[in-house]
């Protein structure tokens, strides 16, 4: 499979090379498979081979051996969210001690492992569910990042920055990738219109479970919350950024932005295939 459009400093941009990544993941020999075009590939809409896949691309970096999760929480794809990296660095390519904070980090940690294993940053990374935290700890142990990585629990689903900032933070970005759907229920229902295209009626493909997937009122109001509360905290950090799934969020976001006080607004449109998306940035 072929990635398009990715940043140009992604190492996946030339596609994958399965028998290099089977080395790195023996796992997933058993998922690779000859499609109907002729090339090799995985079948999509297999969560394992997903995962497997991901494991195998996440394992391309020397600084990560080991990434367990449950199949319960979304398996994250490298690519994309190396994407956001990437893109990260360049707003911050005048920074040289660079730490972020990542809003909603999961079990898999993923931002703050490929951060470290791409440009060695240091992170602080939150999440609310307990289970996750434990199961990031134990990924961030067994890879021995220990120093590099700090997480924090939200103990109060309404906040996104409060309770978790300390008076001393001092960070280059935080960073975010909020919850799509509003209710449990709107994303049961995208997951079953989504297998039904994919072919595969028994699971979403990517998993998830609810802090992952929904926030009341949605993507919009997870935003507006946040940016909110950015203004609170404007001089913790010189860039607060979140990726943003649905366009027409971004309007209502940067004339929100402007009357909080925000003395710069950024879009950053980043093209992952046939999918479309984009991260938001601001500073006060």
């Amino acid at each position: 499979m072929k990635e398009k459009s990715l940043h140009p400093q992604n190492k996946f941009n030339k596609g994958y090379n399965f028998d290099d990544l089977i080395i790195k993941n023996p796992q997933l020999k058993e998922f690779v498979l000859e499609n109907k075009f002729g090339a090799i590939s995985i079948n999509f809409s297999d969560p394992k081979a997903v995962k497997e896949l991901n494991k195998a691309l996440l394992f391309t970096f020397d600084k990560i051996k080991v990434w367990h999760f449950s199949d319960e929480n979304l398996c994250p794809p490298i690519p994309g969210r190396l994407d956001y990296i990437l893109h990260l660095s360049d707003l911050l390519s005048l920074e040289k001690e660079i730490k972020i904070l990542d809003i909603g980090t999961g079990a898999t940690c993923i931002y703050p492992l490929l951060g470290v294993a791409q440009f060695n940053w240091n992170f602080v990374a939150t999440d609310i569910d307990l289970d996750s935290l434990d199961a990031a700890q134990d990924i961030i142990d067994d890879n021995n990042l220990e120093s590099k990585i700090e997480l924090r629990q939200q103990l109060n689903e309404q906040q996104i920055l409060k309770g978790v900032l300390k008076d001393d933070d001092l960070f280059s970005a935080v960073m975010c990738n909020p919850p799509f759907y509003k209710s449990a229920e709107e994303a049961q229902g995208a997951n079953r219109r989504k297998t039904k295209n994919l072919g595969n009626n028994a699971v979403r493909n990517f998993s998830g479970n609810n802090n992952e997937l929904w926030f009341p009122g949605g993507e919009k109001a997870f935003l507006h919350n946040y940016l909110y509360e950015s203004s609170l905290f404007s001089k913790q950090s010189i860039w607060f950024t979140s990726l943003v799934s649905k366009k027409e969020n971004v309007e209502s976001l940067q004339t929100s932005s402007k009357k909080l006080g925000a003395k710069e607004f950024k879009v950053i449109d980043m093209n992952q295939g046939n999918k479309v998306t984009r991260v938001v940035c601001w500073r006060f």
